[in-house]
């Protein structure tokens, strides 16, 4: 994670102030070495660490205020952000940040909108990114199996503003729904229905429909794509993760036709 190196080295070269650079100075407190300047929240960093350092803060911060809109924080919420965390291999101190952040994100001023509008900018709207971090927050959401209504209206109001309407947000609802079917013990195989909702298309789309929808997908979810637009690297096993549950459903859908042909 090169941009928390020159962080707590005290090498960066641009400002990541506003919310999130408060959020991103609160995680971090005492574990700032001598070498870096600090003032009112504002760090410096070379433009793809920025974004970096952006989507690492708002993602934590964001899922912990999602977990708390129920009224409580499930384990099953909890043991997401900590799958997600291992998933990023991120060292004691990279944890404890994140688990800072994810409890600054349950307080009940944290401002969400601010934090949701600097973090559009600093991604330069990229929409891809923008994607995948909305897709994060679905599947925390969904992490104990289900979407509550308070959590559903925090997503709708994350994708607004971040640029995103209703429909996308329910095809990446069943997206991450679908996926994870496969994953629960007994459910080893990916039903076809699931697979379809994966793709975003209906059962009686053509062959040309289905495979435009593959494309597209695997399109958005590629890693090398994904982390030269600003996404941390080690965010990268969980891009490769959903490019194997989108080939997945895809090769399912194939394989049933071709059966059925």
């Amino acid at each position: 994670m090169a941009w928390w190196g020159k962080l707590i080295g005290g090498a960066m070269g641009f400002m990541l102030g506003g919310p999130l650079g408060a959020l991103l100075g609160g995680s971090i407190g005492h574990q700032f070495d001598s070498g870096l300047r600090r003032k009112g929240g504002v760090f410096a960093a070379a433009d793809q660490e920025r974004i970096q350092a952006a989507f690492f803060t708002a993602t934590f911060s964001v899922m912990g205020h999602l977990a708390k809109a129920d009224g409580r924080v499930s384990e099953h919420e909890i043991q997401t952000a900590r799958n997600l965390m291992q998933q990023m291999h991120l060292n004691q101190a990279q944890q404890k940040a994140a688990i800072e952040l994810f409890d600054q994100g349950k307080d009940s001023d944290f401002p969400l909108e601010e934090v949701l509008h600097q973090f559009r900018n600093e991604c330069h709207r990229r929409t891809t990114l923008l994607r995948m971090f909305l897709e994060i927050q679905v599947q925390a959401a969904l992490a104990d199996g289900r979407m509550d209504p308070a959590e559903n209206r925090i997503l709708l109001y994350i994708a607004e503003v971040l640029g995103f309407d209703r429909a996308q947000v329910e095809h990446l609802i069943d997206f991450v729904a679908g996926a994870a079917t496969g994953q629960r013990p007994g459910h080893q195989v990916q039903s076809l229905e699931d697979a379809y909702k994966v793709l975003g298309v209906a059962p009686d789309s053509d062959d040309a429909q289905v495979k435009k929808a593959y494309r597209r997908l695997m399109n958005q979810h590629h890693p090398d794509k994904l982390v030269a637009k600003g996404m941390p690297e080690e965010m990268v096993k969980l891009a490769n993760e959903k490019t194997q549950e989108i080939r997945k459903a895809w090769e399912r859908i194939r394989d049933d036709r071709a059966a059925n042909a």
